[in-house]
């Protein structure tokens, strides 16, 4: 190692973590930054800078669980939870309706679901005849609306202790060590790692990683006070110093005037955009016709038209995200509207007999970002030509957290085929061709699935040689409550393939983020790689 050389291509904050720290010490990014006054971010950059030039090494990784209290979570603290608003609610009232209980309360068809349910499993509420909500016979309810005892009341007076707890602690943050084994297993029913707009608490895992010198540091370290060099070096001589007069007798870091210009590199198209491209021309050239739609939805189209109930947790298969101004459309097309709502309610003209609810023609204006590419079928399926081909790449949205598999919001491409003859052979044949030509995957398998708006429900799943197994993405046939309601009366495949994933395989990828990596350096790698294919 050539230490002067290296003296003079230190930055600044690594002089001070070096001349700071002793080989003794261990060193993480928030130790650094507290005791050296870095500001956010600087000190893992210099913690990096340090790593690749060999003068200190990774010694562990440390993981830490965290809870998050989230804005569902600060409701649940002021207002109470659903279940302890229904027995505050039905002490004073009994024999109401789920929907009424809902507008009463100002809560969602879904949440009032989930709450009876949870309630009447714990034997204090009950449906009657009329399939009006009472309290169970055996039910001693406080003015709180928690039950008086009884496991159910330990539980709900642990999730307030909780909730109490969190929004005393900063940030709303509280350590998973901080919580006593009951706390734990309530915690565990209200805490989502992915998908936690509709969980009181989000799960967060930091990982914490320690860094030791390398033998390098005590012989830098020598010459770097040797020199003099302190790591408080002037960098830049801006006006302020010239006019303050602060610049004389200072200390300013030198430069390396040899140092080579940036290369000049001819532009390349993106490859994760050029796949797009070919998957587009593919299907074009199999007689498919391209559809396309807005980022924002309604409710009406993104779940209702799908025969998604307005009240079930069916919906919870899709986290979404509320546009916040405005919060509704002005109106929801005809006849499309009474057609669906009919189909919830009753089945309508499907041969159903339907969910049984009161549909909520308010809460179906509700704008949100798509969350699943199946709404632009939803939206073609009046106007669709019978026989007829028709797909779209859509980008959608949903809360989830990030990872080598799962982005918040990604591409689908969507599609769907008409005709009296469309069966699930159909299906199973495009399915390979997206899983084997498009994706290039060698290992395709497929598995029952469920979703509310197909039956039979299909998933296709195909092998990684890093990642293993992971599904692909889901189809089926569109289920009559969907189609007669939308003026088809034939059968219809549909699917929505994850077209990220797609490119994962396809492009020899092993995480989702690098198709949107700000590593220019690894996009053009991978693009000359793909031209070199050509």
């Amino acid at each position: 190692m050539d230490t002067q050389a290296l003296v003079k291509n230190l930055h600044p904050l690594e002089v001070r973590i070096i001349r700071h720290y002793g080989m003794q010490d261990e060193l993480t990014i928030e130790k650094v930054e507290s005791d050296l006054g870095f500001k956010s971010g600087n000190g893992n950059q210099a913690l990096s800078w340090l790593s690749s030039k060999g003068l200190v090494r990774e010694v562990r990784r440390e993981t830490s669980i965290f809870y998050e209290l989230t804005d569902l979570g600060r409701q649940w603290k002021e207002q109470g939870t659903p279940e302890e608003r229904m027995l505050k609610l039905l002490k004073t009232k009994q024999g109401l309706r789920l929907p009424e209980i809902a507008e009463a309360l100002g809560i969602e068809n879904k949440d009032v679901g989930s709450a009876f349910g949870a309630l009447s499993k714990a034997g204090l509420l009950a449906m009657d005849e009329a399939k009006r909500v009472v309290l169970a016979a055996a039910a001693d309810i406080l003015d709180n609306g928690l039950p008086a005892q009884g496991e159910a009341a330990e539980k709900m007076a642990t999730l307030r202790r909780i909730l109490e707890k969190a929004a005393a602690a900063s940030g709303g943050v509280l350590a998973e060590g901080a919580l006593t084994a009951p706390e734990k297993a309530v915690m565990a029913g209200i805490a989502k790692k992915r998908g936690a707009s509709d969980a009181a608490f989000r799960i967060a895992e930091r990982e914490t990683v320690v860094f030791a010198f390398t033998e390098a540091h005590s012989e830098l370290a020598k010459a770097l006070e040797a020199a003099g060099i302190t790591g408080d070096e002037i960098g830049t001589l801006t006006p302020e110093l010239l006019a303050s007069g602060a610049w004389k007798g200072a200390a300013f870091r030198s430069y390396n005037v040899k140092v080579p210009p940036s290369r000049l590199l001819v532009g390349r198209s993106n490859p994760y955009a050029k796949f797009l491209e070919d998957v587009k021309d593919k299907l074009v050239s199999l007689g498919f016709e391209e559809f396309d739609g807005s980022l924002v939805e309604t409710e009406f189209w993104n779940s209702d038209a799908l025969f998604m109930p307005q009240f079930h947790s069916a919906r919870d298969i899709h986290d979404v995200y509320y546009v916040a101004e405005p919060t509704k459309a002005k109106f929801i097309e005809e006849p499309w509207l009474s057609r669906v709502a009919a189909a919830h309610e009753n089945g309508g003209d499907t041969g159903s007999r339907g969910w049984n609810y009161a549909f909520d023609r308010e809460f179906t204006r509700r704008l949100i970002l798509r969350s699943q590419g199946t709404v632009l079928s939803a939206r073609q399926l009046p106007t669709a030509k019978v026989p007829g081909k028709y797909f779209g790449i859509a980008r959608c949205f949903r809360y989830d957290r990030v990872d080598a598999t799962h982005l918040s919001d990604f591409y689908q491409t969507e599609g769907i085929v008409l005709g009296e003859e469309v069966n699930l052979r159909t299906l199973l044949g495009f399915l390979e061709m997206f899983a084997v030509e498009v994706a290039g995957a060698k290992e395709v398998k497929y598995v029952p699935g469920y979703f509310p708006f197909t039956e039979p429900s299909v998933e296709v799943h195909i092998k990684h040689p890093v990642l293993g197994w992971f599904e692909l993405g889901g189809s089926g046939i569109f289920r009559p409550e969907v189609t007669k309601a939308l003026g088809v009366d034939v059968p219809v495949a549909a699917w929505g393939i994850g077209i990220d994933r797609m490119a994962l395989m396809a492009l020899g990828l092993n995480d989702l983020r690098e198709l949107f990596s700000y590593d220019i350096e690894n996009v053009r790698l991978r693009r000359a790689k793909e031209s070199s294919r050509e």
